[in-house]
């Protein structure tokens, strides 16, 4: 079972990589950042799929895009100098909250 949360942390960690390079991209029309997504995408799809094998498919979804949407937005303030205020603040608390939420409400199988 532990494997496979690595396995889904690499497939969040993906994830908010090629969301970055989707930023970089420039609408596809830098071709290392566009390939960057697409290799990302695609690792972070792969890793989620091998989570699946144990993590039950909301718990693992809720996880992944929920982690991965917050990190994401981290990488905006933090690297892409993005506006970070109360009201983004509390949008990543409530994501993080409803994470440990369907963790603790399933995520045992």
């Amino acid at each position: 079972m532990l494997n496979s949360y690595v396995l889904l942390a690499a497939a969040i960690l993906a994830e908010v990589f090629g969301s970055s390079m989707l930023k970089v991209s420039n609408g596809f029309k830098k071709l290392f950042p566009s390939v960057g997504v697409i290799i990302g995408m695609g690792l972070s799809f792969y890793y989620l799929s091998l989570a699946l094998k144990a993590i039950p498919l909301g718990t693992a979804y809720a996880i992944w895009a929920g982690a991965g949407t917050a990190l994401t937005a981290l990488v905006g303030v933090l690297l892409f100098k993005e506006k970070f205020d109360s009201k983004k603040l509390l949008g990543i608390i409530l994501i993080i909250c409803g994470i440990v939420i369907m963790k603790l409400s399933g995520g045992n199988h």
